[in-house]
């Protein structure tokens, strides 16, 4: 028994001694030196090892490394690409003998690592004698077939990032990009336990927390499938995913996505690329649904849409392994009000809209070259669908609209549009394939109530009625004045069983000189009608309308005219006639009696609007008898009175003027 003990305190003392001494026999700038060597072999950079090594067993195999940089590309901007203050690693010693690595400590220490593109778009990371390409194709192909070595078993204890920094900088863009205070600890007791990792770092003045959890890291390494979640979390955004991931070629991933943004207008402004938009919208935001990626392929369904006031649900996918992208998506909504982005009404900046009659400005074409090459970058086919629209003052109901792009050609169809009352469609089609780009209009509505519609949409409440409406036209050019000078089309306008507010035509025909000069005459005045309509054909940018027509109790109505779209003017002929007899709205005789001309021309901002009385002579002048006859027969039916069906009170000095002008 003694000797036994004897042997082991002296196995005890030799041990000890091993702990104590090896290390300090171990020639450990000799090892640095190896270390440096092999790094700038397989890197062609140099590895630098400032501080001193620090080398223990017990009671664990540690290694202490200080003050270590390894060198950048020679073109970079910083000499290091990265550099630590310290670098702490702790093998047990233990598992090693049974083959096992067990981490019982690593950490860096005040890392920084700076990430580089130049202006040609080469990056930093990329080494000089990097592995041949053979080698790198067998690798992905072992990867493909899930044919990766079989891993250690790996234990970790205490690992942990600390105080660290990550700069990137593209030189093309002349962008830069830092992120600090990078503090994260990991928890893995094994490769086929689950993983976590939580820390947290700053950008921008924000700090952002991180979580994520891998159930099986073995699994993912070995490019299996293994459920994994992520937490992204900060004041200007919170990002969570959790589902399935598949680290092999290609990447799959398959799960639940949550995006919660309080202020998109924060968000943009945080990441340098404020909102230049009018209005209070653009606050808060938010989404979720399935993400599904595979390769080039990304899709997200079941998708929940919230900004603002609007909610909707959708779906969208991307392709990106064809010639050029291709994009399907899907949105419907319930009601899209689009003033908060427009500075309607219920925006900050409210945009008051021109009242009626008010002079606008000159404006004109413009000769900036129109570019549209940037339709051919993509194929996309988009679906939207709302169930109210509301633009300003303008309320829309139902709609359906569908948006196809091929070959940069875009077509836009509405196929449903509920608006005042009634209905309509529309399509536009732009081709921007070639040279010079086309563009082609149509639309077609009915039964909408004009009066609301255009003080709504304009500010114009003079004119009422049922409208409908046809036109279709074509264009191409190269600017916006090419097209409007060769704009070519036609169409139809009709209202019907409506009202002209401000103007008596039947009044302007009696007293053309009160109904032009005298304000007061116009007050609370309107002009009934059956019907008002015309047809109109643009050619080479001159839009031509020769059958205006309008039919009223008294009077009726025919107009005829140009208008120069490309010089932005008018001149056009109102040719107003008292009717014989009352027949009411639906006569359809020719009407006869005297006409009272009235000419509108001038520039659209500044049109002006005169009576033609030179017209009048030469009605009375062409059948004196005939004139008289039409305004005895008119004066018999407005003596009726009472402003009824069979007549319209006639002011008194009007009545005697009409009389003196054209006898009893």
């Amino acid at each position: 028994m003694k000797k036994l003990l004897v042997v082991m305190a002296a196995l005890a003392v030799l041990l000890i001694a091993a702990v104590v001494v090896v290390p300090t026999l171990v020639p450990l700038d000799t090892y640095k030196e190896q270390a440096v060597r092999q790094v700038r072999a397989a890197t062609g950079r140099d590895l630098r090892i400032g501080g001193e090594i620090k080398l223990s067993l017990f009671p664990s195999l540690a290694v202490e490394v200080n003050d270590v940089a390894f060198a950048n590309a020679s073109w970079a901007s910083t000499p290091d690409m990265a550099k630590l203050s310290r670098l702490e690693v702790s093998l047990k010693i233990l598992p090693l003998l049974s083959g096992e690595i067990e981490v019982d400590r690593f950490v860096l220490v005040d890392p920084v690592i700076n990430l580089e593109v130049d202006k040609q778009g080469r990056p930093n990371w990329t080494f000089e004698t990097a592995a041949p390409a053979e080698a790198q194709e067998q690798a992905k192909e072992t990867t493909a077939k899930g044919e990766a070595a079989e891993l250690p078993d790996l234990h970790f204890g205490d690992v942990r990032l600390i105080n660290g920094t990550v700069t990137y900088l593209d030189g093309a863009k002349q962008e830069r990009f830092e992120v600090t205070a990078v503090n994260m600890t990991v928890s893995l007791p094994g490769l086929d336990d689950p993983l976590k990792a939580d820390g947290e770092l700053t950008w921008n003045g924000e700090e952002i927390d991180v979580d994520l959890g891998v159930e099986n890291p073995r699994k993912l390494l070995e490019g299996m499938t293994t459920p994994v979640a992520l937490k992204v979390s900060s004041k200007p955004v919170a990002l969570s995913y959790e589902g399935q991931v598949t680290h092999a070629e290609p990447l799959r991933v398959e799960g639940d996505v949550t995006l919660d943004v309080p202020s998109l207008r924060k968000l943009a402004a945080w990441t340098g690329n404020p909102l230049e938009i009018g209005g209070s919208g653009l606050g808060p935001f938010s989404l979720k649904g399935v993400l599904a990626l595979s390769g080039p392929k990304v899709s997200f369904t079941d998708a929940e849409i919230v900004l603002d006031e609007i909610r909707g649900k959708g779906e969208v996918s991307v392709d990106t392994g064809g010639a050029k992208p291709d994009i399907r998506a899907r949105l419907d909504v319930d009601t899209l009000d689009l003033n908060p982005y427009l500075g309607g009404k219920d925006g900050k900046e409210a945009s008051e809209k021109p009242k009626a009659g008010a002079k606008q400005g000159p404006g004109d074409w413009s000769d900036d070259p129109i570019d549209l090459s940037a339709l051919d970058a993509v194929n996309a086919e988009l679906a939207f669908s709302a169930e109210a629209i509301r633009v300003q003052e303008i309320e829309i109901g139902r709609s359906a609209l569908k948006v196809t792009l091929k070959d940069g050609v875009l077509i836009v169809d509405l196929s449903r549009l509920e608006l005042y009352g009634g209905s309509g469609r529309a399509r536009v089609a732009v081709d921007g394939s070639g040279p010079v780009p086309t563009v082609k209009k149509s639309f077609e509505f009915s039964g909408v109530q004009a009066r609301p519609l255009l003080a709504d949409a304009a500010g114009f409440d003079r004119l009422e009625g049922t409208a409908e409406a046809e036109m279709a036209v074509t264009t191409r050019g190269r600017t916006e004045r090419e097209m409007v000078q060769a704009l070519k089309g036609s169409g139809v306008v009709k209202f019907s069983d409506g009202a002209i507010h401000g103007i008596n035509l039947a009044e302007m025909v009696r007293n053309a000189t009160t109904a032009f000069l005298d304000p007061g005459a116009q007050k609370a005045q309107k002009t009934d009608f059956a019907e008002l309509s015309g047809t109109f054909v643009i050619r080479n940018g001159i839009l031509e309308n020769d059958d205006l027509k309008l039919i009223n109790p008294l009077l009726r109505l025919d107009g005829a005219g140009t208008s120069d779209l490309p010089k932005r003017t008018v001149d056009y002929r109102v040719e107003p006639k008292l009717v014989a007899t009352l027949e009411g709205q639906g006569r359809t005789r020719e009407a006869e009696g005297i006409t009272v001309p009235v000419i509108i021309s001038g520039p659209w901002h500044d049109l002006s609007y005169r009576p033609d009385l030179t017209g009048v002579v030469e009605d009375v002048l062409k059948d004196p008898e005939k004139a008289a006859e039409a305004a005895k027969g008119v004066l018999k039916g407005l003596e009726k009175g009472g402003g009824g069906e069979q007549g319209i009170a006639l002011p008194e000095e009007a009545g005697k003027a009409l009389k003196k002008l054209f006898g009893n």
